[in-house]
């Protein structure tokens, strides 16, 4: 994470771009930042760990920022466009550096894009975004919301030595002050600020002009949006600060460009870096399927496997970004994982730290109770499963409620939920060692199924056919 940027804007202060940063070892950089300014210790503290790539504009984030910082409270935004229900691993990153801000005793605000998800952000995008019904806009806040609650609380929660010294929290929706424009007073008000060159430059709208196919004007105008939104932000709440992924750095200039025009203020762009997996694809993200932090559309226990199988070659740079583990400790779990690769030691003290965050010790309670009923066939972790635990490990597994007649055999129970064929064949299954009940292999159909053997104190027996066939059956008179 702390190769040189190779980007070239001559606007930008890169946090690791100069001669001396490529010739001086990782530890040695921070003691660098410290003699430039001795006010700077939570940006050299948050680039020490990765969390921060850019600063904008050039040269502010060596004195003017640091000064601003150490001056007293100050108010950090970044803004989550609400195009899905729920937040992703990818949104992880802004997240927590919000709340190293906010750790710090900053305010901080996370702004739902309620008004921009009409619009669309073509930052990293190849093509325009399918738009989404006003219906569909709002649903989609009330998860994101959710998340962004739940994670703030358990940070408050498990991660905060003391609450006292945190600063606020806002969790606002833009779609609130754009209610009272009119495209003709926007245009007139707002859009005569923006110069077409600048926004013609801007690395997002050049890449999808050279496209086949294009980019509409709703697109290019998103720059406008977040711009107005910066500034109201600044006007409402003296927000200076604004925090974004590295792809949204055109959106963060066009927004500090039209604040000094009409306030002749500074204000201050940071974008965390974009984190890619060893084969390019964007962290959270595999094979168009991305791992969420709400639980209804990933699993604690899914999202515990997710940090749980990353490489070791990311660990020391995950463990830095995704988890409050102060650096020394950070460095030990690197002692002791690099002794033993083999015991995974590094991924899974990160799969706990994110999960712990995203869902709070009764989510990593889950992830792990999940875990050692799946892979480690623990007998006494299944029978401590919920309903929900269950139905979320065994996605696809068929899930029923019966009532327990006296002299119920295995037979019975596997025909009741249709796991082998009727006649002869489905017999000869289970004769044959082809059913597993609560982990352990049957081969007897006639076996009366008994309570604390085949059916669990949670009313649970889970029936497995072949290797990757589960059944659930949940037992109502017990």
């Amino acid at each position: 994470m702390a190769a040189p940027v190779t980007r070239v804007c001559p606007r930008v202060w890169k946090l690791c771009s100069s001669s001396f940063f490529k010739n001086t070892p990782f530890s040695n950089r921070a003691h660098f930042h410290l003699s430039v300014s001795c006010n700077n210790g939570l940006l050299v503290s948050l680039y020490k760990r990765g969390v921060l790539k850019d600063c904008f504009p050039e040269g502010a984030g060596q004195v003017q920022l640091p000064l601003l910082l150490q001056s007293g409270s100050q108010t950090v935004y970044c803004g989550f466009d609400p195009t899905a229900d729920s937040l992703h691993a990818g949104n992880l990153l802004a997240i927590i550096g919000l709340l190293h801000f906010r750790n710090a005793g900053h305010n901080v605000i996370a702004l739902i894009g309620g008004a921009t998800a009409q619009i669309g952000d073509p930052s990293g995008k190849t093509r325009e975004r399918e738009a989404l019904p006003a219906d569909v806009i709002t649903q989609n806040e009330s998860g994101i919301r959710e998340s962004l609650h739940r994670i703030f609380a358990n940070h408050e929660l498990y991660y905060c030595s003391d609450p006292k010294k945190l600063g606020t929290i806002s969790v606002l929706n833009n779609a609130k002050w754009y209610k009272g424009w009119n495209v003709v007073t926007f245009l007139s008000d707002i859009g005569r600020h923006f110069r077409m060159g600048t926004m013609l430059s801007r690395h997002s709208v050049q890449s999808r002009l050279k496209s086949a196919e294009g980019m509409c004007f709703t697109e290019f105008s998103y720059q406008l949006f977040q711009a107005y939104d910066f500034y109201n932000l600044h006007q409402l709440y003296n927000c200076k600060i604004q925090l974004g992924g590295r792809d949204q750095l055109g959106n963060l200039m066009t927004g500090h460009d039209f604040i000094q025009k009409k306030t002749n203020e500074e204000v201050y762009g940071l974008t965390t870096p974009l984190i890619t997996t060893s084969m390019g694809d964007k962290l959270g993200k595999s094979a168009g399927n991305a791992v969420w932090l709400n639980r209804d559309r990933t699993s604690p226990f899914e999202l515990y496997q997710y940090f749980l199988r990353q490489p070791d070659s990311s660990m020391e740079s995950y463990l830095r970004l995704f988890t409050f583990l102060p650096v020394p400790e950070v460095d030990k779990v690197m002692e002791v994982h690099l002794q033993d690769p083999g015991k995974r030691t590094a991924q899974k003290r990160l799969a706990a730290e994110v999960t712990k965050l995203v869902h709070g010790k009764d989510g990593l309670e889950s992830a792990k109770r999940c875990t050692n009923t799946l892979y480690h066939s623990d007998l006494k972790a299944l029978e401590e499963m919920s309903d929900v635990e269950l139905q979320e490990l065994f996605r696809e597994a068929p899930f029923l409620e019966l009532l327990l007649e006296p002299g119920t055999t295995v037979l019975d129970a596997c025909r009741h939920i249709q796991a082998i064929p009727d006649g002869p064949r489905g017999y000869h299954m289970v004769r044959d060692g082809g059913v597993w009940i609560n982990h352990q292999r049957t081969d007897n159909p006639e076996q009366v199924l008994i309570p604390g053997n085949h059916i669990l104190a949670n009313g649970i027996t889970l029936i497995r056919v072949g290797k990757k066939n589960f059944y659930i059956l949940k037992w109502l008179n017990l």
